[in-house]
């Protein structure tokens, strides 16, 4: 397991773009770009920041289940996580992720009512590699 886990590391942080799964009132799942996360504790704990007004954030407040799916193209590798996802708009939660350059999409700064950041927090995974897959429950 130890392996794998460090496997499953190393692609979440070398993954140049990652995609961010909801579910949509009418039931469907919706999957999204997001930029490589912010903030992480291993693959268990992983931060995003985005659009309080995107359509992700308010499916997340209506079903927080979610997937989050890195992957290698040149090593034709994947990881698929479950979990699910928190909307966070305390200061404290936009201070800890907000970067230099941020007010380039969030003009009022830090406190710009349409940023904030989701907290996804995996449950279990599947991983992809060598032409097979490996399912696996995310520890604390």
């Amino acid at each position: 397991m130890e392996q794998l886990e460090q496997r499953v590391e190393t692609l979440i942080e070398e993954a140049p773009v990652c995609f961010i799964t909801y579910i949509d009132r009418e039931g469907y799942p919706i999957a999204k770009a997001m930029l490589p996360p912010r903030e992480r504790k291993g693959f268990r704990e992983i931060w995003f920041s985005t659009n309080t007004s995107s359509q992700k954030v308010r499916a997340f407040r209506e079903d927080p289940k979610a997937s989050v799916y890195f992957m290698d193209r040149s090593r034709f590798q994947g990881v698929s996580l479950a979990g699910t996802v928190e909307v966070l708009e305390t200061p404290e939660a936009k201070e800890r992720l907000w970067r230099e350059g941020d007010q380039l999409y969030y003009k009022r700064g830090v406190t710009d009512p349409d940023y904030c950041v989701l907290r996804f927090n995996a449950v279990k995974g599947r991983y992809y590699h060598n032409f097979q897959s490996e399912d696996f429950e995310v520890r604390d």
